[in-house]
């Protein structure tokens, strides 16, 4: 009997060792083919975020219907989410069974976690060159744009270590929205570059009250001066414009330094005077700013059409929203000669295939993103700009531009003061390192933020034993290691396949029952022989 298990169970080992190399093998890096097959038809999968804007749904849509009009061998279809978040715990998901999509939006910081599997996105340097299929190359179908379009600090963006895998696809950075008719009613100016000390003297000067508890500068029961949306963001500027570490390349980690602990004890004053709360902790504060509960709200550009009394996208109800005059500045600076502000913002990666052609198809889709019906169609839904300069100097680009403030839709004047801040100043944005964990680091940035808040809302003592602690907790909470080189080496690609994890139990079966067959069978030979 014995035998006839083990026999059952090495041969179900056998067979779904076979079964579940089946979809997680590793790929063979891709190698362009010398000619497109335009006689085989391809379908593929493209997964794209979207804030529930129509119109960009209808952007995208359009975008699907003309390419395929170009090339009727390709179908895209499409995969609408709402989180960037989400397209990339799907994406690792589906890395372990060789189910991704062709393309997504992504980020950076995510793409490092997908390349530490073998092959699995395509490097796109061989692809930009190619003379046929390349940017700009004489086979495509379609006006894109060449590799010297594409704006050189956007595509920086996209290398990690010695490859290019992605293309950017859209571009913003953050503005520090501002209730102009408040902060002139007080009796301040608005500078050109706000610094941080202005911006903490302005916030706590607008909580001064009346007799009755009201705040003198709205009339109102709830006034938060300064709300922020992306702590992480705030963090790693505020890091960067007093050259304080962060990360480098290697994924050497500094963030857990007196630099930091410092910015976070100012941080906790104002927290504890009720000038500065985040998005987290109370809510979106583009919502406070438009409802006159707020001065200065610091959001992305591409967030601008749900900021100011006549945005086209607000969240409020009508008779909570108040009359005001919106300025729009860069994010605070320490050195407002030295200006530094994050470039942020999706690009695009493609996803390597068993058929060569179907990356191509691919490819072929992705650089039609870049092309200027697309760019300038989806720039001008949001705050966000053109990634490449063909777009950015197009004559209707310029033409949309120009009309700025002409109708509180297409051309809504924040929407576009919003944009044009980024392009006047892409010249001082920057990034941080990419490297497999770089987004977990990006997390750790705002939650030592918004658990000084916190902790200072609930009359917790913020002292230097706080923050030593603190540290310990957020390194252990995204496992950042900081006791070797620094570098994060663990890659996350989510559960094991269900496969894989029958072939590990029924191995483990099969261990134990040569254990008790081989026992078995010393008991009887002892038994039956008493000097073996």
């Amino acid at each position: 009997m014995m035998k006839k298990v083990l026999v059952f169970l090495f041969s179900l080992l056998f067979v779904l060792t076979f079964s579940g190399c089946h979809g997680s093998k590793g790929l063979d890096p891709f190698v362009e083919p010398e000619e497109f097959d335009l006689s085989k038809g391809y379908e593929i999968t493209f997964w794209a975020k979207n804030d529930t804007n129509k119109v960009q749904t209808r952007i995208y849509e359009k975008a699907l219907s003309d390419f395929h009009a170009l090339y009727p061998n390709i179908t895209v279809n499409m995969r609408l989410y709402t989180d960037y978040g989400k397209i990339y715990n799907d994406v690792i998901t589906n890395i372990a069974t060789n189910t991704t999509p062709n393309l997504c939006i992504t980020y950076p910081d995510h793409i490092a976690t997908y390349i530490s599997g073998s092959n699995i996105v395509v490097p796109l340097e061989d692809l930009f060159d190619d003379p046929k299929y390349g940017l700009g190359g004489s086979e495509v179908r379609f006006d894109a744009p060449a590799k010297e379009e594409i704006v050189p600090q956007f595509l920086r963006e996209c290398t990690i270590g010695d490859h290019t895998y992605a293309l950017p696809f859209m571009r913003s950075t953050e503005a520090c929205y501002i209730n102009k008719t408040y902060v002139e009613a007080m009796g301040y100016e608005i500078p050109d570059i706000l610094t941080w000390d202005y911006i903490w003297e302005v916030s706590e000067a607008a909580l001064k009250k009346d007799g009755e508890g009201n705040f003198l500068v709205n009339g109102q029961k709830i006034m938060i001066p300064f709300i922020y949306k992306s702590t992480d963001n705030m963090m790693i500027q505020m890091l960067r414009q007093k050259n304080a570490p962060y990360s480098n390349e290697e994924g050497e980690i500094g963030i857990f330094s007196d630099d930091t602990k410092e910015l976070l004890y100012t941080i906790a004053e104002h927290t504890k005077t009720g000038a500065f709360s985040t998005f987290k902790i109370d809510s979106y504060p583009g919502n406070f700013l438009n409802a006159g509960q707020c001065i200065f709200a610091v959001d992305s550009t591409a967030g601008a059409t749900w900021i100011g009394s006549d945005a086209p996208l607000l969240d409020i109800s009508e008779d909570q929203l108040v009359e005001f005059e919106t300025a729009v500045r860069p994010v605070p600076q320490f050195d407002p000669a030295h200006p530094q502000m994050i470039s942020q913002g999706p690009s695009l990666c493609v996803f390597n295939k068993r058929d060569p052609q179907e990356v191509l198809a691919s490819w072929l889709f992705m650089q039609y993103l870049l092309s200027n019906e697309v760019q300038i169609a989806y720039s001008e839904t949001e705050g966000y700009v053109p990634v490449t300069t063909k777009a950015q100097e197009s004559e209707a680009y310029l033409d949309y531009l120009s009309r700025c403030g002409e109708d509180q839709q297409e051309h809504y004047e924040v929407k576009i003061k919003a944009s044009e801040l980024l392009l006047s100043n892409t010249r001082f944005t920057f990034t941080t390192p990419v490297f497999n964990g770089s987004a977990s680091l990006r997390d750790a940035a705002g939650q030592m933020i918004e658990n000084t808040a916190k902790s200072v809302r609930r009359k917790e003592k913020v002292d230097d034993a706080y923050f030593a602690k603190l540290f310990t907790d957020v390194n252990a909470l995204y496992h950042l290691d900081q006791k070797s080189t620094g570098a994060i080496e663990k890659s996350d690609l989510g559960a094991l396949p269900k496969t894989a994890s029958s072939l590990l139990i029924i191995l483990a079966a099969v261990w134990v029952l040569i254990g008790i067959w081989a026992l078995r069978n010393f008991l009887r030979r002892k038994k039956t022989d008493p000097t073996h």
